[in-house]
């Protein structure tokens, strides 16, 4: 007798089955070169950041010029890296292009929201991989401790706390909130 899984509770073993796959259990999961990284769910303070962040965006120049500020997409760093940024700002011209080619965009403006039960090391290796890549600028919002880590290179931070303003400059010069701004109902 041949007992049947669904392809859901089978984890991948490439790439091409990774994409492919449709976890059941609700979390997010990335592929980095044969490991298989998986997250906790979306808290509801996230979907709150998230929410305002987005509503941000929709008043910028980027936005107006066929932008997209899209949550968890997947985005392939190489041949051996799909990693889900919690948001990923993607412009106009990378989304026209991708439709016509098979080349994956990587954007320039990346934001995780990063969560107690997140491992230091892992976050840093991801932060590697971006700025690895053509990733320009990348925020780490940590909302327990309410600030952000505005990066522009591995080496080049701002932390951002109360008054202090958050920037995407220089991929988009109108991206800017105040962290008391982006944690204030």
């Amino acid at each position: 007798m041949m007992i049947l899984r669904s392809p859901s509770s089978v984890l991948p073993r490439s790439l091409d089955e990774f994409i492919q796959w449709e976890p059941v259990d609700g979390f997010k999961y990335e592929w980095n070169d044969g490991k298989i990284i998986r997250f906790g769910k979306l808290k509801k303070k996230h979907l709150f950041i998230i929410r305002k962040l987005q509503q941000l965006f929709f008043r910028t120049a980027a936005f107006s010029g066929g932008g997209a500020l899209i949550m968890e997409q997947d985005v392939m760093l190489s041949g051996i890296q799909m990693r889900r940024p919690d948001l990923a700002f993607f412009n106009g011209a990378q989304i026209d292009a991708s439709a016509s080619t098979n080349e994956e965009p990587i954007p320039e403006f990346v934001i995780e929201i990063v969560s107690p039960t997140d491992d230091a090391e892992k976050v840093e290796e991801k932060l590697a991989e971006y700025f690895n890549t053509s990733v320009k600028v990348v925020w780490h919002i940590y909302p327990d401790n309410e600030v952000v880590y505005v990066y522009s290179s591995r080496k080049n931070v701002k932390i951002c706390t109360e008054l202090d303003v958050c920037s995407a400059y220089p991929v988009m010069e109108d991206f800017e909130i105040s962290v008391r701004e982006l944690f204030s109902a």
